[in-house]
């Protein structure tokens, strides 16, 4: 390998008019900038376009709907949508590939080829990191050359190849001695390994045990799909832990900064074999536009991002790094301009250019600047926080990275022991509030956690990345070209880009949310031609009895007040152990409980209900239940009670129904056996059936809805189009606020109805 000299001086736009260029990457955050410039200020240039097309969406497709995209604005308001089509059509040729998957098929006539396409995260699965930047990268250049061209190169890479050090890291090759090859093997079937340790027996018994915890009430299914669920993650963390630790013990931070480095590695030695000029540019972090497309454009959350709004938020109370280390951002214009600049100026044939495009060399920025005028801003333009006023930003005093560490374990721990109370509250809106602060702190931890772990090597290493080379570019260029494609990191203002131009693009989706002040998700009910179904749970949900309770009315009408003592203390006795099965198996429970009406009439039973427990019922029922229930049919909908009380307990309810289900208890000579005639509805069970139904009856269940409070029917709410968590316990409230499905408080009596209980004359 052999550095090019100096460029000449050259106009950028006349060397590469007339040119062909490949681009890579244009669905992303940096070639979609360049796609732009191409378009706007190359009027002789043509581009070819690699981008994979998606489901429901070609590659064509996907080009076209980047032009409805803000970064497109301004050559927009300049050449009209029309205009922006014709240049589509006269200018770009879009082909559809993978270079993930095998070599793409490259037309001929490409000069130039620019690969910027790369898997970003910072910790991806080892695999699928060397996949994307390593073997990806060989793959794209050599459908290039197989396709008959032998363009200019220029690849895409990053300041943090040089790895962790200190000090000055000149532009230049990187200096190591580790074998890609064998590194790409290794990372390829390392997904296999991993892969087998998950299947192995004590693994998957672990993964089973976890999810039964969580799952068991919901049913088998459930717990096996969660199940398979935890597994998957398992091997992709372990996967990601497996890059992340092979990076680090070879010297790079993480697995993205060691695949791009192995992949420059791989692209030296093809274009040195094929004779193809190579350029390799080195960005560092790259965020929101100084200038184009237009002042703080940016697409999706780049490195710094999250951390300044998540501060801005108040959820991060320390920071894990060194206050004078520099934090070497670049804006994303500077980044494409100077990939048009070294694209306009290729070495010889053979040759090889390293850039490093930063700005820590000539124009650092510490993290206590970037704190200082991060903080400004916020003190002087606060987030709003609904219903409280304002977020108050913290003080940082950067106790360094241990005693950061310190506090995010305590942090942990606390978290954790709360984690566990409000999971065993009972159901209650405090109880609710609870889970949602405790879920925020959780979040809050969990996220400084990671971004401590992701990020903290980049906090404390003390390294200058000098951009001498690029400099020498810019130098290079004619006085027009300097001024219309500017990449001299010296002339950032870091004070104005930062509280004038990054923090306000970066925090704007915030603000505009609090302006809408989010709307919590609603029950819409509307009349369609085709039949909906409404399906009702009943306990906890419409009345806030259960089963015990229903057994305690009939038992208590049914006695002397004399004897209700001791019926009381057995069914209450028990109730330790019920709750025990009910948490494991909510079949179990039902089968063990409803032997306690073994004996008692049928005539004795249905007596009751209508004579005395259905004025209970319908005391204990809640107002915007039953007002809910006439919506929907009012609607037309087919309303279904579905419960796992008793058939007899359930009458009351059923003139609000066209379907009522309750369970079935097995009769001989006119006495319950104690035993139920068939297994009851609970679960999964009730999912089942609901298929079963529609089936029979031809009911798609996409516009249907269902109502219930607890986690266990979990499977019915996922069924159905419009799922709605009911006064909901813990696990339930959790599930819906993830899925942002409407949660409903439905205001139900509390306690026992005041009703006189007199003596039947017939005993159960």
């Amino acid at each position: 390998m052999v550095e090019a000299r100096e460029p000449a001086s050259a106009s950028i736009v006349d060397a590469l008019s007339g040119k062909t260029m490949l681009l890579t990457g244009v669905t992303g955050f940096l070639a979609q900038v360049v796609f732009e410039r191409l378009l706007a200020e190359f009027p002789e240039t043509r581009v070819v376009l690699l981008v994979r097309s998606q489901t429901g969406a070609t590659s064509r497709e996907r080009v076209e709907y980047l032009f409805r995209k803000s970064a497109f604005d301004t050559l927009r308001e300049r050449v009209g949508e029309d205009g922006l089509k014709q240049m589509l059509r006269d200018r770009v040729e879009v082909i559809d590939g993978d270079f993930g998957k095998g070599e793409p098929a490259v037309p001929g006539g490409i000069d130039v080829a620019m690969h910027s396409a790369a898997a970003v995260s910072f910790d991806p699965p080892i695999d699928e990191g060397f996949l994307t930047n390593l073997q990806g990268a060989m793959n794209l250049y050599g459908g290039v050359i197989a396709g008959g061209s032998t363009p200019a190169l220029v690849h895409v890479s990053t300041a943090y190849v040089a790895g962790v050090q200190k000090g000055v890291i000149p532009e230049g090759p990187l200096e190591h001695r580790v074998d890609y090859r064998l590194e790409l093997e290794l990372a390829v079937a390392a997904r296999g390994d991993v892969e087998a340790a998950s299947r192995k027996p004590e693994m998957l018994n672990a993964f089973m045990d976890s999810a039964r915890d969580e799952h068991s009430r919901a049913g088998p299914r459930t717990v096996a799909e969660d199940a398979e669920e935890r597994r998957q993650k398992w091997v992709t963390k372990r996967l990601v832990e497996y890059g992340r630790t092979r990076a680090r013990s070879l010297g790079w931070p993480d697995v993205y900064t060691f695949t791009k480095a192995m992949g420059e590695r791989a692209v030296e030695e093809l274009a040195a074999e094929a004779s193809l000029p190579l350029s390799i540019v080195r960005p560092s972090i790259i965020e929101s536009s100084y200038t184009h497309p237009f002042p703080g454009w940016i697409d999706g959350f780049k490195m710094a991002d999250p951390i300044i709004r998540a501060y801005g938020l108040g959820q991060i109370p320390e920071f894990p790094g060194i206050a004078e280390g520099i934090i070497d951002i670049i804006p994303v214009d500077f980044v494409v301009n100077a990939l048009l600049a070294v694209a306009a100026n290729p070495p010889a044939p053979g040759d090889v250019n390293h850039y490093n495009v930063s700005s820590g060399s000539r124009n650092p920025l510490r993290f206590f600047e970037l704190y200082e005028w991060i903080r400004a801003y916020f003190e002087e333009h606060p987030l709003p926080e609904r219903g409280r006023g304002e977020h108050k930003v913290p003080t940082w005093d950067f106790p360094g990275n241990l005693t950061v560490e310190r506090m995010l374990r305590r942090a942990e721990r606390l978290t954790d022991i709360a984690e566990k109370v409000v999971t065993h509250l009972p159901k209650s809106k405090s109880m609710r509030d609870a889970v949602r602060r405790v879920d925020r702190d959780k979040a809050r931890v969990d996220f400084v956690k990671r971004y401590s772990d992701l990020y903290g090597m980049y906090t404390e290493t003390e390294v200058v990345y000098t951009d001498d080379r690029t400099l020498a570019l810019f130098e290079s260029l004619a006085a027009d070209d300097k001024a219309r494609f500017p990449f001299d990191a010296a002339m950032v203002d870091w004070k104005y880009y930062l509280q004038d131009v990054h923090s306000p693009a970066v925090t704007q989706s915030l603000r505009e949310l609090s302006k809408r002040d989010r709307d919590r998700p609603t029950v819409a009910i509307r009349e369609r031609e085709e039949p909906v179904l409404a399906l009702f749970d009943m306990e906890g949900t419409i009345i806030t009895s259960n089963v015990v309770e229903s057994y305690v009315w009939a038992r208590m009408a049914d006695l002397t007040p004399e004897e209700w003592p001791r019926e009381l203390a057995s069914v209450f006795g028990r109730i330790p152990g019920y709750l025990q099965v009910d948490r494991r198996d909510r079949g179990d429970f039902l089968r063990t409980f409803f032997r306690r009406y073994e004996g008692a009439s049928v005539e004795g039973i249905d007596r009751l209900v209508a004579d005395h427990v259905a004025e209970f019922m319908l005391q204990k029922a809640s107002a915007a239940a039953i007002r809910r229930i006439r919506e929907h049919r009012a609607a037309g909908h087919r309303t279904i009670l579905i419960t796992a009380a008793a058939e007899a307990f359930v009458r009351p309810l059923s003139p609000l129904f066209d379907v009522v289900i309750g369970a079935e208890l097995e009769e001989r000579d006119g006495r319950y056996t104690g035993f139920m005639s068939a297994p009851p509805l609970v679960g999964e069970a009730r999912a089942a059936w609901l298929r079963r139904y529609c089936l029979l009856e031809d009911v798609e269940l996409r516009h249907s809805y269902a109502y219930a409070d607890s986690y266990s029917d979990l499977p019915l709410l996922r069924a159905v189009g419009n799922p709605v968590a009911v006064s909901p316990d813990a696990s339930l409230y959790r599930y819906a606020r993830r899925r942002r499905w409407p949660i409903e408080e439905w205001g139900m009596t509390r306690g026992m109805p005041r009703v006189r209980f007199p003596r039947p004359a017939v005993r159960t």
